[in-house]
């Protein structure tokens, strides 16, 4: 890794919500910023729930979202390496983000390993103890039969369906998404603090230096010991948050100067 490239990391768009003039301002916002790090970017990591709703028919693309799609294709083919993890709100991809965009997808947590530092990094959900009910609604949702069952509907009323219970899930935890709960309470901090411990049990495997997430919409640094931290990437609606490895270090800040928002343990 050149000391003049970066990796950036970043989340939670949830491009469509909650109307089409709030995200398609919030989606130049993106492409600003993306025009802003195409220098020195060598990589983007992309952690999920980049729409608030996705699903890829076989002949049809959900409308809107062109701008960012032009840019991600325009850095793919520049060189800069994407990774996209999907989310709890765009589980449903295909092909389309491999083939045509040249995006390496990923449907579970990964380890990437980068001037001697190791990352895990994934969406978030479904991680950590409880939300019991969450977890049996994400094996049924990515059931293929269940993805298969859904494209059958005609676009307009399966898309339909789909922003009526995005708009519910978002008002349902909406009061709740910008509190830290506690160190007992936040489940990806558990579960990062859970897999710290079996590592330390198990000699085969390296100490993971940057817990990298999103889905819980709330920017934390957290440092679990003197040798791993926990990072949140936030969300692109409140705290236009991201994170950026120049080589060395990990750092979590804001595109439009929210510093003081961000959770910092």
């Amino acid at each position: 890794m050149s000391l003049s490239k970066k990796i950036y990391f970043l989340s939670d768009f949830h491009l469509g919500a909650p109307d089409s003039n709030s995200s398609l301002e919030r989606e130049k916002l993106i492409i600003s910023f993306l025009d802003g790090i195409k220098q020195d970017a060598t990589e983007i990591f992309l952690v999920g729930d980049l729409f608030d709703f996705w699903y890829e028919y076989k002949k049809v693309v959900p409308k809107g979202h062109v701008r960012l799609l032009g840019k991600l294709a325009e850095l793919s083919d520049a060189g800069i390496q994407l990774h996209y993890f999907v989310g709890n709100h765009d589980m449903w991809l295909r092909n389309y983000f491999q083939k045509d965009l040249g995006i390496a997808v990923y449907f579970h947590p990964q380890e990437f390993e980068r001037n001697g530092k190791t990352f895990l990094v994934g969406h978030g959900d479904g991680l950590g103890p409880k939300d019991h009910k969450y977890k049996m609604l994400k094996k049924i949702f990515r059931n293929p039969l269940s993805k298969w069952l859904f494209g059958i509907f005609p676009p307009q009323w399966g898309i339909g369906l789909a922003n009526y219970f995005s708009r519910r899930s978002r008002q349902q935890t909406g009061a709740t998404e910008e509190v830290f709960l506690g160190d007992d309470k936040e489940w990806l901090l558990i579960y990062c603090q859970e897999t710290l411990k079996a590592r330390m049990q198990d000699s085969s495997k390296k100490n993971i230096d940057f817990f990298v997430f999103g889905h819980r919409h709330l920017p934390i640094d957290y440092r679990l010991n003197d040798k791993s931290r926990y990072i949140n990437l936030g969300d692109w609606i409140s705290f236009y948050t991201y994170a950026v490895f120049d080589g060395t270090d990990l750092k979590l800040t804001s595109f439009k100067g929210k510093e003081e928002k961000i959770i910092r343990k």
